[in-house]
């Protein structure tokens, strides 16, 4: 698929990134497969075979996609680890897969591999690309890229041979699941599955070769690594820049046609338009307020297959030219739709966006398939639903809800687990998702819940908390994580915390500025602020399941402390835990 690519497209730009000195560059197709040649002979050279694993340690950045670029022409599979994976994590996952070589990005992560160097007797060499070489175990990436080069002037063909060699049911990739419980589990996709999630992708036909992709999101996630392969198979130039506070601005800059996230981008950009726009007060958030419903009436009506009446079209004119207009320049003056995935996205959110003019379209999936199995299309979508199958992938709602798929993006199993591998499927191979879900009568699928999350109070009613937290996300800009609490509980409790950029603007517009993240939180003005919100919420929901107490926590949660995975996914068990005491004095 790449180097087809290559071949075809050639003297086109295939990917932009910025240098150290903030100034964004360009390469094109050729110049990367020159470069993925050589390093990818410099993998052979230093003794890896078709199927071995070589990990990467890093943040997303150029580097990255050479080196899975060039890990998979060399016949090898890519293992991932996230830049934030703790120490221990990192040394299991690199024993478990067996890796041989890994690419880390800088010192830090080195680091890591140092500690635990008598835990990895199978890692040979650490390719890395900031960081320090020591001319020994660790090398630079141009010191790989020379000694590639020089290894094809007496082998031409060693690359070529490998590639040639791969066959569809080749590993290609270890993703290690970011375990909400328990230890990582490694996900063995093949060559197979990458290349049907970018054939399928294609095949929808809402992307062609002019689009232009902004990609930030975490390579380590099977999210990234979907549009690596669709990417390759459309040819739409990427620039690529993984460090989370640059995309606002990076946005502006770039002018992407479209973008891929996680809902916790949309969440922190809403709420920070909000947030400064009621910070200003006055006529201008009257102006805002009006226009936000004016936005969501227009955007019911789209919806609803129906032309908005005169009256609406002139109004949502003068709302657009107003606010909406202001909204979408922050994000360039060329996107065509954001992609949602990784975790479920509050319709209201969705809604919110619509009505200024944005369209995200929500997907599913999992690293268990290969991340994309479901998506939303730029002209056939419905906000709430996570869109239609992919071509070939078939789906059906068990007798108990849950979600089974099947098809070519489904993985082979979990690395060295063979009983989890089996209780994974079916018998007839179907894969269990763990999530709820329903179909409308057109083939668009609602995930309703997690099988796992929902729980049952102790007066026989069962609550789905994704739901109640995705609302109340839409409703309270200012929150960060809510997790709603109430297994076997008489009523709902939640804990919440605040998203400490949101935190500080409130704070400069109510007299706290310089007074630190905790006693913010703290404050009589915060716990009014936010049981406001809790009150609207309480507003929408059925009665068992309002939140009768609640608490503000004195900091967000962490990957350092345990409480989200390095994909953002909160551990549910974890927090509730770590906070035990606090929300049994709620019952007490």
């Amino acid at each position: 698929m790449f180097f087809d690519r290559v071949k075809k497209s050639g003297n086109r730009e295939a990917y932009r990134y910025p240098d150290e000195n903030e100034n964004w560059q360009s390469i094109t197709w050729a110049e990367t497969g020159e470069r993925v040649t050589n390093l990818a002979a410099g993998l052979i050279s230093l003794g890896i075979q078709p199927e071995e694993r070589v990990a990467i340690a890093s943040g997303t950045r150029i580097e990255w996609i050479l080196a899975v670029l060039a890990i998979v022409a060399a016949g090898a599979a890519t293992t991932t680890v996230y830049p934030t994976t703790m120490t221990h994590d990192v040394a299991y996952i690199l024993a478990d897969s067996d890796s041989r070589v890994v690419f880390a990005e800088d010192d830090e992560q080195v680091a890591k591999l140092r500690e635990k160097h008598s835990e990895l007797p199978s890692v040979i060499k650490v390719v890395v690309f900031d960081g320090t070489p020591d001319g020994d175990w660790v090398i630079s990436l141009d010191q790989l890229e020379a000694d590639g080069a020089a290894y094809l002037a007496d082998h031409p063909t060693a690359v070529e041979d490998r590639v040639e060699g791969t066959t569809p049911q080749h590993l290609a990739t270890l993703i290690y699941t970011s375990g909400t419980t328990g230890r990582p589990k490694g996900v063995r996709l093949l060559h197979d599955s990458w290349t049907y999630e970018g054939a399928s992708i294609t095949a929808m036909g809402f992307l062609s070769e002019d689009d232009l992709q902004f990609l930030w999101l975490p390579m380590a996630h099977s999210f990234g690594k979907v549009l690596l392969s669709t990417q390759l198979d459309v040819g739409f130039p990427t620039a690529v820049d993984g460090r989370v506070p640059k995309i606002v601005e990076n946005l502006a800059i770039v002018n992407p046609t479209f973008m891929g996230a996680a809902p916790r981008i949309f969440e922190k950009a809403h709420g920070r338009i909000i947030g400064m726009t009621e910070a200003e007060g006055g006529v201008k958030l009257k102006i805002f307020k009006w226009a936000e419903g004016v936005g969501l009436e227009h955007s019911r009506a789209l919806r609803a297959g129906n032309s908005p009446s005169p009256i609406l079209k002139a109004k949502y004119a003068v709302a657009d030219k107003l606010v909406f207009s202001k909204v979408r320049d922050r994000f360039g003056n060329r996107l065509r739709f954001f992609v949602s995935g990784a975790a479920a996205l509050s319709t209201e959110l969705a809604e919110w966006f619509h009505g200024a003019g944005i369209l995200i379209l929500e997907g599913y999936g999992l690293t268990e398939s290969s991340a994309g199995t479901f998506v939303n299309h730029p002209d056939n979508y419905r906000l709430g639903s996570v869109g239609l199958a992919f071509p070939t992938s078939e789906v059906r709602i068990a007798e108990d809800g849950e979600v089974l798929i099947k098809g070519p993006g489904v993985m082979e199993g979990y690395h060295n687990m063979e009983a989890e591998s089996a209780s994974s499927k079916t018998a007839d191979g179907w894969l269990h998702t763990g999530d709820e879900g329903r179909l409308d009568e057109d083939g668009f699928l609602y995930i309703t819940g997690r099988k796992k999350e929902l729980f049952k109070t102790s007066g026989g009613k069962y609550v789905a908390p994704p739901h109640i937290e995705g609302s109340f996300k839409a409703i309270s800009p200012i929150t960060s994580q809510i997790i709603v609490h109430g297994n076997d509980r008489n009523f709902c409790s939640a804990l919440i915390t605040l998203d400490p950029d949101a935190v500080d603007e409130w704070a400069k517009a109510n007299g706290m500025q310089g007074k630190s993240y905790a006693d913010v939180v703290a404050s009589p003005e915060i716990h009014a602020l936010i049981q406001g919100h809790i009150d609207e919420l309480n507003s929408r929901v059925n009665k068992w399941e309002t939140i009768k107490k609640f608490a503000i926590l004195d900091h967000d949660l962490s990957i350092e402390r345990g409480e989200i995975t390095p994909s953002m996914k909160v551990k549910r068990d974890v927090v509730e835990t770590n906070n035990k005491a606090l929300l049994d004095s709620f019952y007490a």
